[in-house]
């Protein structure tokens, strides 16, 4: 059987598996079974079976999820950003939109503390999106807004994904890719301030100043706002403090944000061991879900490859365009249109094996590319009908929000996120002069 009948089967039994709600795991997994035997090759599995043991199980990179994992469960037990966002609130009461600038700013320190879509979205939404609405604020931009906002823990390190990307792209490491990310995730925060800013400019109804707000000196606020903002600094620095300093790897400066965030939980009085329980369960479910879609990658892209129809694919791309721009934005495309229906996780896995070989013929910087596809990937969680966060947001809404007003609210950052692609494109040093200060070269 050729390599394009054998793409062509796999692919349409991977659609097949996924339309029918199956766990994108088993759907993986599954898909390399059949087609392994529908190329008659079952000896194939082997082999498979063999790289997920020397590619996955001895992968101590993905060592540092799990534990990631963890301290964004601590630091959403330990409630560190609740009286931050409440400051920030006060400071801003009188300023239109200075609601809505609050919630992009907390969402840029969750991110860079926990990194976990859910927790992030989930906190925001808890904290933000019942006074946006008491206070007048549009449904559709509040929701929007808080969904957007969330997403940002994907990009901004410590990142799971960029964890993730970096066991599977070779030559890359998790610090150069944690440095690649950073200047982009951060100026994608701030586009959605300027966004906040422009709509309250020119439709104030739809961001209003806090005209209400209790009388607290400003200096209190100050005081509160550095205050609460110690303990997720002191989080960042030591994190991304010695593992861009060379002083620990991925593995260990996760292991350093766990305890680092266990003890933020206990200095604030918020620990318990029944919390503790279930922060550890939760890490176990969400770490297990991760490596078996992992695993079950693994198997497809190896039976995939084996039996030809890697190379069918990629000769396909190669036909599609000469022009390295051109190959370039037809992937980031069809990264788009599969966030629609898969989730980063399995994108990322069944994208790399086709993409990064593409990318090197074209003597293309694979950091500059990889991080490129992060940033695509924000829109994976916001665009229908299965992105994650418009799911997150439906449940913690109140029944006044329709799941259209989500949709709706997150159009205008998904346009977002399309330009600043657009910005990495035309300034490739956005991604790469952060890297190459620390890192050099």
């Amino acid at each position: 059987m050729s390599g394009e009948t054998i793409a062509l089967v796999m692919s349409g039994l991977l659609l097949l598996g996924l339309f029918m709600g199956h766990p994108l795991a088993l759907v993986l997994g599954g898909t390399a079974v059949l087609g392994a035997l529908i190329a008659g090759k079952p000896m194939v599995l082997g082999i498979v079976i063999n790289r997920i043991f020397g590619d996955v199980l001895d992968n101590y990179v993905l060592i540092a999820i799990p534990l990631f994992v963890l301290m964004a469960r601590f630091l959403s037990d330990s409630g560190v950003t609740d009286k931050m966002f409440e400051a920030l609130r006060h400071l801003m009461a009188r300023v239109t939109g200075g609601l809505g600038l609050a919630v992009v700013f907390i969402s840029i320190l969750l991110a860079a503390t926990t990194g976990i879509i859910g927790a992030s979205i989930t906190v925001m939404g808890m904290m933000a999106l019942r006074p946006m609405l008491q206070y007048g604020y549009d449904r559709r931009m509040a929701s929007g807004l808080i969904a957007a906002s969330g997403c940002l823990g994907i990009l901004i390190p410590p990142s799971i994904m960029l964890i993730l990307m970096a066991s599977y792209a070779p030559g890359l490491s998790v610090g150069q890719l944690f440095a690649g990310a950073m200047i982009p995730g951060i100026l994608l925060g701030m586009m959605y301030a300027v966004y906040v800013v422009i709509i309250a400019w020119l439709k104030p109804e739809w961001a209003p100043p806090i005209r209400d707000e209790e009388q607290i000196s400003r200096s209190a606020m100050w005081r509160m706002l550095i205050v609460e903002a110690v303990p997720p600094l002191i989080l960042i620095l030591g994190i991304l403090g010695s593992l861009l300093a060379g002083i620990a790897t991925a593995t260990e400066a996760s292991a350093i944000g766990a305890v680092l965030a266990l003890l933020i939980v206990i200095a604030r009085r918020r620990f318990g061991w029944a919390t503790f329980y279930s922060a550890l369960l939760e890490t176990g479910r969400t770490s297990a879900m991760i490596l078996f879609i992992v695993v079950g990658a693994t198997a497809f892209t190896g039976v995939f490859n084996i039996t030809g129809g890697l190379r069918a694919s990629q000769d396909l791309m190669r036909g599609l365009a000469s022009n390295p721009y051109t190959l370039i934005a037809a992937m980031l495309v069809a990264v788009f249109i599969l966030g629609m229906f898969l989730d980063w996780t399995g994108i990322v896995l069944l994208s790399f094996p086709i993409f990064l070989p593409l990318v090197a013929e074209m003597n293309v910087d694979p950091l500059w590319f990889v991080v490129l596809m992060a940033v695509v990937l924000q829109t994976s969680f916001l665009s229908p009908p299965f992105g994650y966060a418009l799911f997150y947001m439906r449940a913690i809404s109140p029944p006044e929000i329709t799941t259209g007003d989500i949709i709706l609210g997150v159009l205008p950052f998904i346009i977002l996120i399309v330009m600043m692609c657009a910005l990495i494109i035309v300034f490739p040093s956005l991604v790469t002069w952060l890297p190459a200060a620390i890192y050099g070269g």
